[in-house]
């Protein structure tokens, strides 16, 4: 593989990466710009933007354009996250044009008509109004809140419902406007392609986008948690559920490896990557207490590669015939004798070959390959992605144990516990 990195006159970073493996090549265009860079009154700006990308331009009307792409024989979609945005296509090589002409226009010409914005408004009211259904999305946004006072980390992608009633064309076209600029982009691409033309043509699309200073990002640091929190949720549905949510490191944290070993060796390893796959999680720690102990009918774990710190989520569905206090118990157990003494040679290594797979797993395709150029960008650098197996593989048995010590601590955790109170869930909406 072939990997070119160079950055335009105008601040547009261009990273290309040639696979020669399949007639295809995934393009990812990455904004620096999330759920975190909202401020209160405009919450949710972001995701609601990416809709709007999806609505047209003169030149592409939106309802023309899964057309045109499915036609050619590709699939394109997007995602909002707490620290950037990004949009994606996988085509045949022989038809990237159509979605490099595509995502140049939608960078600077996206229409953000009062009719699209106000359907678009419907839609995502909606879609929040489903997730409020959900006992899961209900408690981890209560726990994300108390978590959470002055970051903003403190809100949900999707946004505050009175935000989503209030947010005006103007408020998403200046969201648009301010953070679509080259400085605050990456394009990425790999695949079946011949990096020299390919760049001219991306020279030829992107240059005369007028450079724009890079937005600030918002710098309003959380406190470190003083005690642990409990909160309590209660809701329709038959299942209780215990999440037990700590501060966790950031991606570029000295602790960051340790703690996806941690991760691993507790609860499986979490997937960093959203396309890849999952392995099994039934050698870990607490799915042999929980699980295989009849205390809990699930456990996961679930570490994010953050710019800032962010949460650690333990997620049990609690036993029927268990309560949430027993589970919470026997989570302190296992996390005590982790803390307590070092694991094993053995069980590191096990650890550690199970995230080295995962990771594996979701690196492996062009379209994969193509997502980490762009995502190791949003974290600082590509580097990021080119040590990360090292790092995890120095990670040791006594580096394991400080992580447990340091960040599963009580003082940083909230304890969130869904009661359930009997009452039918909302039809289409699963425990």
């Amino acid at each position: 593989m072939t990997l070119t990195r160079t950055t335009l006159p105008n601040g547009l970073r261009v990273f290309l990466q040639e696979m020669h493996t399949a007639p295809l090549i995934s393009q990812w265009l990455w904004f620096k710009t999330g759920s975190r860079d909202e401020a209160p009154g405009r919450t949710g700006a972001s995701h609601w933007v990416e809709h709007m990308l999806f609505k047209g331009t003169p030149r592409f009307p939106g309802g023309l354009l899964d057309k045109a792409i499915s036609r050619q024989g590709g699939y394109w979609n997007a995602m909002t996250y707490l620290d950037w945005t990004t949009y994606y296509e996988t085509m045949p090589a022989a038809q990237i044009d159509l979605a490099l002409e595509l995502e140049a226009d939608r960078f600077t010409n996206a229409t953000f008509l009062p009719a699209d914005v106000e359907s678009e408004r419907t839609v995502i009211l909606s879609e929040r109004q489903g997730n409020e259904n959900s006992p899961l999305f209900k408690l981890d946004e209560a726990i994300q809140n108390a978590a959470y006072k002055n970051h903003g980390y403190h809100h949900e992608v999707i946004g505050h419902t009175a935000d989503l009633q209030s947010m005006t064309r103007d408020d998403l076209y200046d969201h648009y406007r301010t953070h679509y600029v080259p400085a605050n982009a990456v394009l990425a691409l790999s695949g079946d392609f011949e990096t020299g033309p390919l760049l001219e043509r991306i020279r030829e699309l992107y240059e005369p986008i007028p450079a724009a200073p890079e937005p600030p990002r918002p710098h309003r640091p959380e406190p470190e948690p003083e005690g642990e929190q409990r909160l309590t949720v209660e809701g329709p549905g038959e299942t209780a559920f215990v999440h037990a949510t700590y501060r966790a490191p950031h991606a570029n944290d000295p602790d960051f490896h340790a703690h996806m070993v941690l991760d691993s060796l507790l609860t499986g390893p979490s997937n960093l990557n959203m396309f890849g796959g999952g392995i099994s999680n039934k050698t870990s720690l607490l799915y042999q207490t929980l699980v295989d102990g009849e205390i809990a009918v699930s456990i996961a774990g679930g570490l994010q590669a953050t710019l800032d710190p962010f949460l650690y989520t333990l997620h049990q569905t609690v036993h029927p015939a268990r309560t949430p206090e027993e589970a919470i118990a026997a989570l302190d157990e296992q996390i005590d004798a982790v803390q307590a003494s070092a694991p094993s040679e053995a069980e590191v290594a096990r650890a550690v070959k199970q995230a080295r797979a995962l990771f594996a797993y979701g690196s492996e395709s062009i379209s994969n390959q193509a997502f980490w150029l762009g995502f190791s960008e949003m974290l600082g650098g590509y580097e990021w992605f080119e040590t990360y197996l090292d790092r995890l593989a120095a990670v040791t048995p006594a580096d394991v144990q400080r992580a447990a010590q340091t960040w599963l601590a009580p003082h940083r955790r909230i304890i969130g516990t869904y009661i359930p109170d009997g009452r039918p869930l909302a039809e289409g909406e699963d425990e």
